[in-house]
């Protein structure tokens, strides 16, 4: 009844951790979700109001611009440019994505033949895998070593996979493991993509949850980038509108055509109301996301310092919204904190080979909460 290619095709980790709490909660447990990167916060009020307002003009109800209207594309223009200090042309150097997920999903469609390599990062999103297997093509996985700041190793790839590689996904400020990446390491990936002829698509998605002082770069900034690569950018967890799909693709001329050709056969893009209301979250002041940083930052900091109470080792992410732990086993650790303590947390393995060893816990729920988790770990750990 199925193609083939889903026969291939791993359970979506997230499906499986939804499956799980529904069992728990059917069977009366209070759980707390540690799991799933999804912000808890609301919406700014007034990319809302730009969204109602947008949403009773009839002129918004009917089929959008396939790569995205001019005035949202000229927003992320001006916002890259603001941000980074990154010029674009915004009719061929941006495209608008139903969220970046749809970007990534698709981006193997129209570089990757059947056969060609795409080089993963272990652990890393799960959609850099599925979306090559769907473009029919084959995952090399670059392990992301605690030993190496989580940043691929490029020497350790195999000379004839180099020459077989189409695409390298990329992901800094990091999911699963919060790490960071300097320019210097985007100059060395530019650099590799030069010598190999490799596209690299950099998912740029958690770049503006920081703390500390951290700024993190875009890989544009990189001098040759913009000739190599394109950059997956989203609204989702910079403005809180992970519901909303809306994000955007920028970058080379050229890769940004071949993913619009993708999309105008596959979609019919993302609403104008939601385009309008993403110009106003780009355009407009940037003090609700310093104001959520401020509010994952006190987050982060109870649950690092309730887990090395409890005698973990445990770095403190500038970045993101995730906090990497090491443990001996991922799923029977996960297993431990849903069975026993009701408790939600992402094992690493579903990230990849590499994520062995670790857990991922999303700083997605209140002080409360995850001062709540804190307290029944005590008394399964303690």
């Amino acid at each position: 009844m199925y193609a083939q290619r889903l026969e291939h095709l791993p359970p979506y980790l997230f499906a499986r951790i939804d499956a799980m709490k529904a069992e728990k909660r059917a069977q009366g447990v209070d759980v707390i979700d540690l799991g799933v990167g999804d912000p808890d916060l609301a919406t700014p009020s007034h990319i809302i109001d730009a969204l109602v307002e947008a949403a009773r003009n009839p002129a918004t109800h009917h089929y959008p611009d396939y790569t995205g209207m001019l005035a949202f594309r000229e927003a992320v223009a001006e916002w890259y440019r603001n941000r980074f200090a990154i010029e674009l042309d915004p009719k061929t150097e941006v495209l608008a994505l139903i969220g970046s997920k749809e970007g990534i999903a698709h981006i193997p469609e129209a570089f990757v033949n059947p056969g060609d390599y795409v080089l993963v990062p272990s652990p890393g999103y799960p959609v850099y895998q599925t979306s090559t297997l769907f473009a029919e093509g084959k995952t090399w996985n670059m392990p992301l070593l605690e030993e190496n700041g989580f940043l691929p190793d490029f020497s350790a790839i195999p000379s004839d996979v180099c020459a077989k590689s189409k695409l390298m996904f990329l992901n800094y400020p990091n999911n699963p493991t919060g790490a960071i990446a300097p320019l210097s390491f985007f100059e060395e990936a530019v650099e590799f993509a030069q010598e190999h002829d490799v596209i690299i698509v950099h998912d740029n998605a958690y770049s503006e949850i920081a703390f500390d002082g951290y700024r993190a770069p875009s890989f544009l900034e990189v001098r040759g980038a913009m000739d190599v690569g394109v950059e997956m950018h989203s609204l989702s967890k910079t403005y809180n509108m992970t519901g909303w799909r809306i994000g955007m693709a920028a970058g080379s001329a050229d890769i940004i055509a071949g993913l619009g050709r993708v999309k105008t056969n596959v979609d019919s893009g993302a609403f104008d109301a939601i385009q309008m209301a993403g110009i106003t979250a780009l355009t407009s002041s940037q003090e609700c996301v310093e104001e959520s940083c401020a509010v994952y930052k006190e987050r982060r900091d109870v649950l690092v310092s309730g887990l090395r109470e409890l005698g973990f080792e445990v770095t403190s992410p500038k970045a993101t919204f995730y906090v990497w732990l090491k443990v001996d086993d991922s799923m029977d650790f996960a297993a431990k904190m849903l069975n026993e303590a009701g408790i939600v947390v992402t094992p690493g393995i579903g990230f990849g080979d590499a994520g062995e060893g670790y857990v991922r816990f999303a700083i997605t729920r209140s002080v409360e909460r995850i001062e709540e988790a804190l307290e029944r770990m005590r008394g399964v750990f303690a």
